[in-house]
């Protein structure tokens, strides 16, 4: 059962990053024809960073293999116990950062705008794509769903197995 609640929370976790991820998207969105901000200039697209498991932390594909190999010779008790030892190294995500893109405005000539360039026209406008933005927000949805989902079978599984206890 403790193996359940942790993946409610590892859920728990991805259900708030992608959230986190798709506000920062509708903020980009917004701000798409800002011209002046609080820091001056045009708005800057912002990004959300994530952090996870470390990466030595996760076996290769060779070590997996290596380590099936090795179960060929245990039983399943052996076996049983070993992946539970393992078990204890899951960790959700979380988002560690908000960054500022660095990629260069788009200069859009209007020599009426209020902000335009006396001499030349242009006019620097912010650095947000809405096509990129509209193909994040997809991927952050589609996310998501797919952490509601492990959360609602895992709910699933759950209520199963207290369904064996009567």
């Amino acid at each position: 059962m403790t193996d359940l609640i942790k993946s409610f929370k590892i859920g728990g976790t991805a259900l708030s990053a992608h959230r986190m991820k798709m506000n920062v998207i509708a903020q980009n969105l917004a701000n798409v024809d800002t011209t002046r901000t609080e820091e001056g200039g045009p708005y800057r697209r912002k990004m959300v960073v994530y952090e996870g498991r470390q990466l030595e932390e996760i076996p290769l594909g060779l070590q997996k293999a290596e380590a099936r190999e090795n179960y060929d010779d245990l039983g399943f008790y052996e076996m049983f116990e070993r992946e539970r030892d393992r078990g204890g190294d899951q960790r959700g995500v979380k988002v560690t950062d908000v960054v500022q893109s660095q990629e260069d405005f788009r200069l859009v000539y209007n020599p009426s705008h209020p902000d335009a360039d006396p001499v030349t026209g242009y006019v620097a406008m912010p650095n947000v794509d809405h096509l990129t933005e509209m193909a994040d927000m997809l991927v952050a949805r589609r996310a998501y769903e797919a952490s509601i989902t492990v959360m609602n079978n895992t709910k699933a599984m759950m209520m199963k197995a207290l369904e064996i206890g009567k």
